[in-house]
């Protein structure tokens, strides 16, 4: 309330102002107090992630080899419960799986790595001829001669480069990373206990998520899922790509055809990078040891593979268990490994899987119980004789 006091003159020299007439006169509005608490949670979360994340990049001498055996023991704990449901002791077919995991992991790197340093001569003798062909293309298509020599020697060094990079890096890489060994030997043995003692792993960590048991039960159920649902398609997509890959250079005459499909096997595993790259290391073995004619077939055979065929087998391959666009797929995949490396690259389709398939059993749950209780309260309320 406002009460004034007149002067002399008949005007008011001091006004006297109730408090209780101020309360929530300079306060903000209530959308601009929500929006401020929403950026500071905001902002909280976020130095958490980043907090996190630091501190994960600090550990990476542990870290790296538990997401790494996390990932394979969420593959292959299926074939351990069959083991087991055979009479086959937990510990004794955890044993036998991870043997048979490193003994695979051996063979596969010895028959990829020594199958392409094998031939390194041959690749670039043909990756030569692919320079000088795309050198020829260029001048018929009326770039100035010196231009198409200049980018023919850039090209040269950068083959070489990549050359070398591709068939002696991972060779080169084992032998001077001393933490290789460190590395697998911490895979293997955090492969093994998750092998062995995953339900109690699962369990122990149910039971300290902060939220009821069927709730964790559905987080860690639907994380596991997504892994085992991502990879099996993309092991299936791979075998798809290389027998499509290597077929394609049997018939085209490319040489090389088992290399080209060992490099599609593996890098199927890299999301679209992966597999773009495998194709353009195609073609231009095709280019250079069979001539455009095959490095056209075989063009035509990466895009049919990763494009249109693709589409028609990863349905059948990842099922409806990822439940997300292959839009949304591309995009969470490339933010993942802009943001976390390798692990993001790999990791961020199936967690964005998992967490869409969590709300949506959590949603489902929800509205369930909100009917449920609707229909209690309805069968409480006494019922009126309908008026005659």
């Amino acid at each position: 309330m406002l009460r004034g006091r007149p002067s002399r003159n008949g005007e008011d020299s001091d006004v006297e102002v109730d408090a209780a007439d101020l309360a929530g006169t300079f306060s903000a509005p209530g959308w601009l107090r929500d929006a401020g608490l929403s950026s500071w949670l905001l902002v909280g979360v976020l130095l958490l992630a980043a907090g996190v994340v630091a501190l994960l990049a600090l550990t990476h001498t542990i870290v790296m080899p538990l997401i790494a055996a996390g990932i394979i023991a969420a593959v292959a704990s299926p074939l351990i419960a069959w083991l087991q449901g055979r009479g086959v002791p937990r510990g004794l077919g955890a044993a036998l799986v991870l043997l048979a995991i490193v003994a695979l992991s051996v063979v596969m790197v010895f028959a990829i790595v020594g199958g392409i340093t094998s031939q390194t001569d041959d690749l670039k003798g043909q990756l030569s001829e692919a320079k000088n062909t795309l050198a020829g293309w260029a001048t018929d298509l009326g770039v100035d001669t010196d231009a198409a020599e200049a980018a023919k020697n850039d090209a040269s060094s950068s083959t070489t480069s990549a050359v070398d990079t591709l068939l002696h890096g991972v060779a080169r890489g084992i032998k001077s990373i001393s933490g290789i060994v460190v590395f697998l030997a911490l895979t293997t043995l955090s492969l093994f206990f998750l092998l062995k003692d995953g339900p109690q792993i699962r369990g122990w960590v149910e039971r300290r998520m902060g939220v009821p048991l069927p709730v964790a039960r559905t987080v860690t159920g639907r994380l596991l899922g997504a892994l085992r649902a991502y990879f099996f398609g993309v092991t299936i997509v791979a075998v798809f790509n290389a027998a499509l890959a290597g077929g394609g250079a049997v018939v085209l005459g490319v040489p090389l055809a088992g290399t080209i499909a060992a490099v599609t096997f593996v890098a199927a595993y890299i999301p679209y990078l992966g597999a773009w790259s495998a194709g353009a290391f195609s073609v231009l073995l095709a280019l250079g040891g069979a001539g455009t004619d095959a490095a056209i077939g075989m063009a035509i055979i990466q895009l049919l593979a990763n494009g249109i065929l693709q589409q028609l087998i990863q349905p059948i391959a990842y099922g409806a268990a990822l439940g997300i666009h292959p839009l949304a797929v591309l995009v969470v995949t490339i933010g993942g490994g802009a943001l976390f490396g390798a692990a993001g690259l790999i990791l961020a389709a199936p967690l964005t899987s998992a967490i869409v398939l969590i709300s949506a059993d959590l949603s489902r749950a929800r509205r369930t119980d909100e009917t449920g209780a609707e229909a209690v309260g309805q069968e409480s309320l006494p019922t009126q004789p309908v008026p005659g």
